[in-house]
């Protein structure tokens, strides 16, 4: 097996530090020694190799302090960029064009900003900052603000102008002083994104229906009262695959990671080892920056924070590690009501009552420069906001409406539950820290510690509806969204009665509470790649949980395949697994949807069924891989792109047999020759050679790293390295530029020293693309390579770039 070295920096890194400390070095506030004055925050910050700052504090609030500065310097347009976006100013800088967050919210400015300025009206986050059980802890309002307040003290310091980010230098909303409740919009909207935030533009533009437009037909041909039959027809008439697209489900692209923990049992050292893979963007405010977070003899733990977290999101400490992968769960329920045909009227559960009719006022830059006032109306019933969405079954209709109740709007825990996990001693301990916090907003974790325990559980924020209250309070449509996406569709006119969500004592009032999600400590290991809690590990199945988690006897995707594979195979002889090989199969690179195509030559004979020759040599020579130098991938990935999802296999899926279906392609079959047929006309269509190597087609799109060739590859072809090209800003015909894919990875094990941590942030630390740190961890990426995470005293000195003791507020 082909092991990859890791590596303690580059001569690249050591050139950054010798341009680097000058400019640290300068400018106020850069002092060795805090102001013997007393500022209210004092914090030294350490920047190692990579640009990594260690942050070392003696209170909550100057942590969050150094934090937000560091943040700034790595990220100041996208941090402007979030800021602006919890303001609901968007359209007051860049006018009324499209927002896309690359993950769930997406429309235009104008949309995005009338939701969230209704969000300011109404004052949902004063009102969860002031609660004191779906709202934050003293320490965690400290740190939020000691980090808006860290963030302007270095703009105070640089200047718009002093920006050397082309992106936004100079622009004048760098000049705008950034308050603590900017941050927590900030906060509650990535909460909020995969539920309110994915609805942006239906809940904007939802609007009465008229005899001129009714709405178009929920499902045509469905009675009032259907059969199970009348379910069963109306299904198969339906496009399963663009229903899940349009709820965020896309089962074609995707939002995920992949994560692997392996306990004590199967470890070379008896301890817990962990290998995370988050796939996120690589553009926009969902990208990571590390951190090293430091209250001695308090609190010490390291990792990665999405842009605008003053605490580390997926990450070690001395004891425990762990990771995150986005979980199947849905964070809301929509309920169902019934109309008075022509009013604002609607049945719910108080009876005939009348929609919360609000209307807001947008600013939106012209194209001349000028500002007008747009006003925008948006509905909520009881429940919340009122959408309109055709193409996900739930249209604002002449008889009936659709509304939804968001669990994620309804707390402000998240970051107090993060930043207390960061403080575990053991993956129980971790758990517990995690129930006790209720505010793991929309994804799984797998953890490993130092004991050997290693753990899965989907622990999120869900809505308290069980299966009983589920099948008890479907709609006609409802059960058709269950059937179809998973989703279950509730009477609004019982959405306060029986249809209410449910409450159990310790546990936020309308969430579900530990004892109703899945978890599972082993010994052994345990997995997830996005598919549902159901098979942590090939020898358990997590059953009997409510369907608004995720499916039970379900098809695993081609992914979720391969990376139990690496375990699964690497420990087939009984032995144990070492940390070295354990962290290789980040890079190995296997693409597992080829190997099983490939058993008794199916995919060279569908290659030749559909007419393919020096294409079909290709394919047949490839090593299987998506390393950048290996031959043949494009071919792959572009048959598999046009592949349909189903019907293409000899074995069909069993639930029996998990991870072993569905198999045997269809050489022969129609669908899998056309698709075939379709890739070679596209390659040859685009000019891309067909002997061309993998990493000439594919390549790093972020600023700053443009043109380095990449290994990887997609989802859907099964690969555990996931890359991708997602609405990239420049792309010429056959090429793939990356925009999403693995980020911050980490292979971390436990010694008797401490800790023994391997990171990679994919697109490097800093966005600045005149800055050395924003590609040199991009090209360790492309060279398979780890970097050594310094985490004690010594490793950092041993890295140290820089020091500084940064003050104010």
């Amino acid at each position: 097996m082909h092991l990859r070295r890791r590596v303690r920096g580059s001569l690249l890194c050591a050139a950054a530090a010798v341009l680097v400390v000058p400019l640290l070095a300068s400018g106020p506030g850069a002092a060795d020694e805090p102001d013997p004055s007393g500022p209210r925050y004092s914090a030294t910050i350490t920047t190692t190799e990579h640009g990594i700052p260690h942050i070392v504090a003696d209170d909550w609030g100057s942590l969050g302090f150094g934090s937000g500065y560091a943040a700034a310097g790595a990220s100041t347009c996208t941090l402007a960029d979030t800021l602006i976006t919890g303001r609901g100013q968007r359209s007051l800088y860049f006018g009324e064009g499209t927002y896309d967050d690359q993950v769930a919210m997406n429309g235009t400015n104008l949309q995005v900003d009338a939701l969230v300025t209704d969000l300011r009206n109404r004052k949902v986050v004063e009102s969860l900052l002031a609660d004191p059980v779906r709202g934050p802890s003293d320490r965690v309002k400290e740190m939020v603000e000691g980090y808006t307040a860290g963030l302007n003290q270095w703009l105070a310091e640089t200047g718009p102008d002093g920006v050397t980010d082309p992106e936004c230098r100079g622009a004048a909303y760098l000049a705008t002083e950034a308050t603590a409740l900017d941050l927590w919009y900030g906060v509650y909207l990535a909460n909020i994104m995969a539920s309110t935030g994915h609805f942006t533009a239906q809940i904007v533009d939802a609007a009465p229906a008229t005899l001129l437009d009714p709405g178009l037909p929920q499902v045509p041909g469905l009675p009032k009262v259907p059969t199970p039959q009348d379910l069963l027809d109306a299904l198969a008439g339906l496009d399963q695959d663009a229903l899940l697209a349009a709820l965020g489900k896309d089962p074609a692209a995707s939002f995920g990671s992949n994560a692997t923990a392996v306990g004590g049992d199967k470890s070379a050292n008896g301890r817990g080892m962990l290998l995370g893979n988050p796939h996120f963007p690589w553009l926009g405010r969902y990208r990571f920056t590390q951190q090293h977070l430091t209250i001695p003899g308090e609190y010490d733990v390291a990792g990665a924070s999405l842009i605008g977290s003053p605490v580390v999101n997926i990450g070690f400490n001395s004891d425990v590690a762990w990771s995150h992968t986005v979980s199947t769960a849905y964070r809301f329920t929509p309920y169902e009501y019934v109309t008075l045909p022509g009013t604002l009227f609607y049945f719910g559960s108080k009876g005939l009552t009348k929609l919360e009719k609000r209307t807001v006022e947008v600013q939106v830059r012209q194209d001349d420069g000028t500002v007008a006032t747009v006003n925008e109306d948006l509905y909520r019933t009881t429940e919340g906001y009122v959408i309109d969405a055709p193409d996900m079954l739930m249209p604002w209709g002449l008889a009936t409406l659709w509304a939804i109740r968001d669990a994620n709007a309804e707390q402000l825990r998240t970051l107090d539950t993060f930043l207390d996990m960061g403080g575990a001693t053991d993956v129980a301990d971790l758990i517990r820290r995690q129930d006790a916090g209720g505010g793991i907003p929309w994804v799984n974790t797998i953890a490993a510690d130092r004991n050997g325990d290693v753990v899965y559980a989907d622990h999120s924020v869900v809505p308290n509806v069980s299966n009983a209250k589920i099948n008890r309070c479907l709609t006609p449509v409802g059960s058709l969204l269950l059937m179809a996406a998973g989703l279950p569709g509730l009477n609004g006119a019982m959405a306060g009665k029986q249809c209410a969500w449910g409450n159990e004592p310790g546990v936020r009032p309308g969430a579900m509470g530990p004892d109703d999600l899945p978890v599972t400590f082993r010994r052994d290991w345990v997995m997830n790649a996005n598919d549902s809690y159901w098979l942590p590990n090939p020898a358990e199945r997590l059953e009997g949980y409510s369907k608004i988690i995720g499916c039970e006897g379900c098809e695993r995707s081609m992914r979720t395949r391969m990376v139990n594979a690496y375990p699964a195979e690497a420990l087939a002889d009984g032995g144990t697994l070492d940390f070295d090989e354990f962290s290789s199969f980040q890079f190995q690179n296997r693409v597992y949807a080829a190997e099983v195509m490939r058993v008794d030559g199916a995919l060279d004979d569908a290659c030749r069924a559909a007419g393919g020759t020096t294409a079909c040599d290709v394919l047949a020579a490839w090593d299987g891989h998506s390393d950048a130098d290996s031959v043949g991938t494009h071919i792959f990935e572009a048959f598999v792109e046009r592949l349909p999802t189903s019907g293409v296999w000899e074995v069909p899926f069993s639930a029996d047999d998990p991870l072993n279906t569905p198999r045997g392609l269809k050489r022969n079959d129609p669908k899998v020759v056309k698709a075939m047929a379709g890739a070679l006309d596209e390659l040859e269509a685009d000019g891309v050679p067909l002997d061309a190597p993998w990493g000439s087609v594919q390549f790093a799109a972020d600023r700053g790293a443009e043109g380095i060739g990449l290994g990887g590859g997609s989802h859907a072809a099964g690969n555990a390295n996931v890359v991708a090209s997602r609405n990239p800003a420049d792309a010429s015909a056959g090429s793939r530029p990356v925009t999403y894919g693995s980020s911050h990875m980490q292979a971390v094990t436990f010694t008797d020293a401490g800790v023994l941590a391997r990171t990679l942030l994919s697109y490097g630390q800093y966005e600045d693309p005149t800055s050395p740190w924003t590609s040199d961890q991009t090209e360790l990426y492309a060279a398979e390579q780890w970097v050594a995470f310094p985490f004690t005293p010594a490793e950092i000195a041993a890295q140290r770039v820089s020091t500084r003791v940064v003050t104010g507020g």
